[in-house]
This record gives structure tokens, sequence and C-alpha cells, in this order.
């Protein structure tokens, strides 16, 4: 057992299962299907609804019901972005709190102006890997695509200069994931390389933060605990299966036996 004296990752696990929170994604091609099935099986109910008609519908379900926001910019185009800022701007406006995903930052300029546009917007997470952060933050990093050719500890000084500018939740994915709001960072330890194996494992995970958030507990330790929560269930995963084919099922399947005590007893998070 290694988390912080004043949370209980388990209890988040509970309280999400109990209320089986709404998170409303505006996701991409790739990542519908897993995010909605990691979703489902953490025990939140999904929304994949990128319409700019159902803008304002969904933002007003949200308020009424506590849900949650997540932003995917994987496969966005003008329309789809269109609609996020509408989204984000609707989500403010409601006090819903919501999660940008960044995904393929740096490998386009109009990824980049995406994610410039979306950032200003003030999300209550940013999460990326290091190589979406550093672009994000205006560094070189390398990037090729959604795949991270930066290590996340290479990301940390460019996470928490974005945190204290933007003054907001940065998590960054790698061997090891790193979460800062500009003041306090934690790490946390666990996951699988196998995981980069199978697209939009990342993509999936931001969604899951997204259920965390509506605990309305602090968004940095929420979102820590859930990137921990997760990394238990990839290491089970993993551990289980026979190679790409079969991690996706055994990701979705330990997501959904995952039990409080079972988090309590093995996450591994540590302030830095």
């Amino acid at each position: 057992m290694n988390f912080l004296s004043d949370t209980n990752p388990g209890g988040i696990l509970k309280q999400i299962r109990d209320n089986s929170p709404l998170i409303w994604n505006i996701s991409n091609f790739v990542s519908m299907d897993i995010a909605a099935n990691a979703l489902l099986a953490f025990g939140a109910s999904p929304a994949m609804a990128h319409a700019l008609e159902e803008a304002e519908s969904f933002a007003q379900i949200c308020k009424a019901i506590n849900g949650v926001l997540t932003i995917n910019i994987g496969t966005f185009d003008k329309n789809w972005q269109e609609c996020a800022v509408k989204v984000a701007n609707e989500a403010n406006r409601a006090n819903i709190p919501w999660v940008l995903d960044p995904v393929g930052a740096g490998a386009s300029k109009f990824r980049n102006q995406n994610a410039s546009e979306l950032l200003k917007l003030k999300p209550t997470v940013l999460r990326g890997n290091a190589s979406e952060i550093i672009s994000i933050a205006g560094n070189e990093s390398g990037g090729k695509g959604v795949d991270s050719t930066s290590s996340s500890n290479e990301a940390l000084d460019a996470a928490i200069s974005l945190a204290i500018h933007h003054k907001i939740v940065v998590a960054v994915t790698g061997e090891v994931d790193y979460v800062t709001d500009g003041n306090k960072t934690l790490s946390v330890h666990g996951g699988n390389i196998m995981m980069t194996k199978v697209t939009a494992t990342g993509c999936a995970l931001t969604c899951l933060i997204g259920a965390g958030l509506s605990t309305k507990q602090e968004a940095i330790t929420t979102t820590a605990n859930i990137m921990g929560i997760y990394s238990l269930a990839a290491e089970i995963a993993c551990k289980n299966c026979e190679g790409p084919g079969t991690l996706k099922p055994k990701l979705l399947d330990s997501l959904y036996n995952m039990t409080p005590e079972y988090v309590n007893e093995n996450i591994k998070i540590s302030k830095i």
C-alpha cells in the first residue's frame, strides 16, 4: 500500500460504481469503442455525442446530474473542433468539470491549433503522453502522431509550467505517470509497456479520469488515484494475456473485477 494519507482511492472507485455518473465524451473514431466499454466496466455511464446541435442539451443534462465532459482531439475535423469549443464553453458556464486529451499534439498545425484553443478554455485536467505535453508547452518533442517518443520524466517540467500558467491539473502518462497542479506533483507507478500495443488505451484513461472528477474531490489527487487504479488493471491484464489481441478484453475484465480493497492494498502513488 502506497497512497496519500488524506485520500481513499478504493472509495473513489466505490463512489463511481454507486453513482454511475454520466461521462459525456467528445471522443475520436478510434477510441470510442474501448473508451465507452472501459467506462461501463468501471461503473460509469458513457455518452459519445459530438454533434454541435446536441451541445447545449447535453450540457444541461450533465449540470442536472453532476456529469463530466471529456474532449479528445484525435480525429477532429473543422466541425468537430467548432463543436468542442462550444461544448467546453457550455461546460464552463454550467460548472461542469472536463478533461482535455490533446491526441497527437505536435503532429500537425491543425492539431496544435485545436489543443491551444481548447486549453485557453481551462479544462479541469489536461492529460497527454510526454510528447504531447512537451509540444503543447512549446518545446521540441520529436512526437510522431499519437505515439510518444519522449519519457514522462522529460515532460515533467513542461507539465508543471502548463499547470502554473493555466491554473489546471496536468497529467503525463508514461513508464511512470505524473500529475501536477504546479505546486504539488505526484508520481504513479505501475502499468505495462504492452499497453502501448493496443490503440486508444490512453484515450480510455482520459474518460476514466472524467469519471473520477464526478466524485467532486480534489482534482489532482482524484486524477492520480484513477491513474493508479488503471495501472493496477493494466498490470493484471498484461499478466494474464497472450499478446495485444487478448489484452483489450483482459483490460476490460480487470477494470470490471477491480475491488476497492485491492486498490487500497496495491496502488502506488508518491509525492515528489
